[in-house]
């Protein structure tokens, strides 16, 4: 209770800090970065300066009508690109629903190839749409914006495990950037540390806050100001850990999980950033 109250001062300081006319004095196009709440699991939809969108994921299988009906009410008819992080069912189960229902122009995935019925069933799909599917490479960039540099840092690299073999994304518009972790683990942490500069004003905490990832070394590296967290409420893997939690209020930042908060989207026009959310965390302590 404590913990959770303390994280509620702390982001109603930063939303006043964010909030000021000074950060959106001068308009121009805006990003929206929507971190979609599907329980435990990822989903996250890119809305451009250009327009184009993007979606990061589709969540658990369950999720999957959920995520189109948020892509309905965003008037999303197209999906330029959707980025298969990794193979877990957390991740790309819900896609399946979202290739049946979206026209989608290209696929960049992680490469790592995974022995289940929902791997198949996304394949399956991709084939059946016949959409361009591209197999990621580190440290390059991803055309989708001009206004948007989006560079692969991590992929599938003859790692042995999913969560390894992750796509992290580091996203810049103008001023404000966007680390996107996936489920990577502390090694890859160290390795991004040494070969990028990491700094970022918004970071997608690696996966739903597990203790296999977000070292006190690399949050202090990226620095941010507001930190997502997606996973669902009561799951079983007692994410997130305490320790993670604690890393984070060491280092000043504003945390969003969406197991609290519902849709968490961020609305940039490249030099400030305004954070909303669906629900109200006091709802949930009331509830508690």
């Amino acid at each position: 209770m404590q913990r959770q109250i303390s994280i509620w001062t702390t982001l109603f300081i930063m939303f006043i800090f964010i909030n000021t006319p000074a950060a959106f004095a001068e308009q121009q196009s805006d990003m929206d970065v929507h971190f979609i709440d599907v329980g435990q699991g990822d989903s996250i939809l890119v809305q451009t300066p250009s327009d184009k969108n993007v979606l990061i994921d589709g969540g658990p299988p369950g999720a999957g009508k959920k995520v189109v009906a948020f892509l309905e009410k965003q008037n999303v008819d197209k999906l330029d690109l959707v980025i298969a992080t990794h193979p877990d069912i957390d991740h790309i189960g819900g896609l399946v629903e979202v290739l049946k229902s979206v026209e989608v122009g290209r696929i960049v995935d992680t490469g790592k190839i995974h022995s289940t019925t929902t791997y198949a069933r996304y394949i399956s799909q991709v084939l059946k749409r016949q959409i361009p599917i591209e197999i990621a490479e580190r440290n390059d960039l991803l055309k989708i914006d001009p206004l948007l540099k989006v560079k692969i840092l991590n992929t599938h690299n003859g790692s042995r495990t999913n969560n390894e073999s992750s796509i992290v994304l580091k996203m810049t518009f103008n001023e404000v950037d966007f680390l996107l972790m996936s489920d990577v683990e502390k090694e890859q942490e160290k390795r991004l540390m040494k070969q990028h500069n990491l700094d970022s004003e918004i970071l997608k905490v690696a996966h739903h806050g597990s203790n296999t990832s977000t070292s006190l070394k690399f949050v202090q590296a990226v620095s941010p100001n507001a930190a997502i967290l997606t996973y669902g409420q009561k799951n079983d893997y007692g994410h997130p850990v305490d320790r993670v939690m604690e890393n984070l209020h060491k280092v000043n930042t504003a945390i969003y999980p969406t197991a609290m908060f519902g849709d968490v989207t961020v609305r940039t026009d490249g030099k400030g950033f305004v954070i909303f959310n669906e629900k109200s965390p006091t709802s949930n302590l009331e509830a508690g």
